[in-house]
């Protein structure tokens, strides 16, 4: 069996896991997070088709603090979305709701890299409840 050739993307998504393996649990970053639910809905770079939508419920007690997300061009490089910043500012500012768009900036494919960004959207909606303060 020939050994697999070396793969841009799948080099950066192993990156990304560990990553995100090596982060802490969002329990452990945020004290004070009781609950976390994201709405996210995937947009080609047009900004008007729609890729497709989903919804997670997290448990912040297992959930890693690093929350990124796939982008959802398959052949994307380098690229994706993390929303751990979005989320850390909301946390320390007790906001109960944030909503925004990150324009992925990866690679279009492994054909096109240092040459055509990405730019497939993400647009998200992240709703936080905590636990009462003492």
């Amino acid at each position: 069996m020939r050994p697999q050739k070396s793969n841009p993307r799948q080099d950066y998504h192993r990156q990304e896991y560990q990553r995100v393996q090596d982060s802490v649990s969002l329990a452990e970053k945020f004290k004070e997070l009781k609950s976390l639910t994201a709405e996210l809905a995937y947009f080609r770079a047009d900004g008007v088709t729609k890729n497709g939508e989903i919804k997670y419920t997290y448990d912040p007690d297992t959930t890693k603090s690093v929350v990124r997300f796939d982008c959802s061009n398959y052949e994307c490089v380098q690229g994706d979305f993390d929303l751990s910043e979005a989320l850390a500012q909301a946390v320390a500012r007790r906001r109960t709701t944030l909503a925004g768009e990150m324009c992925c900036q990866g690679w279009h494919s492994r054909t096109t890299i240092g040459e055509v960004r990405c730019h497939h959207i993400l647009r998200y909606k992240l709703k936080l409840a905590y636990r009462k303060r003492a």
